[in-house]
């Protein structure tokens, strides 16, 4: 069983001890909710590094190689028709089309790996259904950390959250 213990917190500086603590003790630090940015917290979150730009790079260079590849084929041996004694493989005439569309491709490959990285469209997200969670848009703060396994250091994490200033802390499903 895998779940999230979800502790809340009436204010910020308790949500930064807990979260520090609970980084020191080798806890996973899931997710920080809060109405406003609380200094220092999002260092002990861990985050991977965002993968967009080198997809948006790829993608670019593979639609617009494609595209200019696609208008080489029709210029030179599906159509090739000389208009005004240049060569049929004239690279200049050749580079509007791969430029606009290696955009084009970079942006949809970037907006599909944020998507992915993102876990979006997500219409259901189990910690949002825990009751009181909506009022970290406005004056409390919760932090998230993965469950230890066993019960007993379960009730450890459980104890160390409420000894840092958590007024609950729940378990949640995920």
């Amino acid at each position: 069983m895998s779940g999230m213990l979800l502790a809340e917190f009436a204010h910020a500086h308790r949500l930064q001890e807990a979260a520090e603590t609970a980084s020191r003790r080798g806890y996973k630090l899931v997710d920080a909710f809060t109405p406003f940015p609380v200094e220092g917290v999002a260092d002990l979150l861990e985050s991977r590094p965002s993968k967009v730009r080198v997809f948006m790079f790829t993608g670019g260079i593979l639609i617009a190689a494609m595209a200019l590849g696609g208008e080489y084929y029709t210029a030179v041996f599906n159509y090739p028709y000389n208009a005004g004694g240049r060569p049929l493989n004239s690279w200049p005439t050749f580079m509007l089309v791969p430029f606009a569309t290696g955009i084009l491709g970079a942006t949809i490959a970037g907006f599909i790996r944020f998507l992915f990285e993102t876990g979006l469209p997500r219409l259901h997200f189990p910690l949002f259904a825990v009751e009181g969670t909506e009022r970290a848009s406005q004056d409390r703060f919760f932090l998230a950390i993965e469950a230890p396994e066993t019960e007993e250091d379960r009730w450890e994490a459980v104890d160390s959250l409420q000894s840092a200033g958590a007024i609950k802390v729940r378990e949640v499903l995920s």
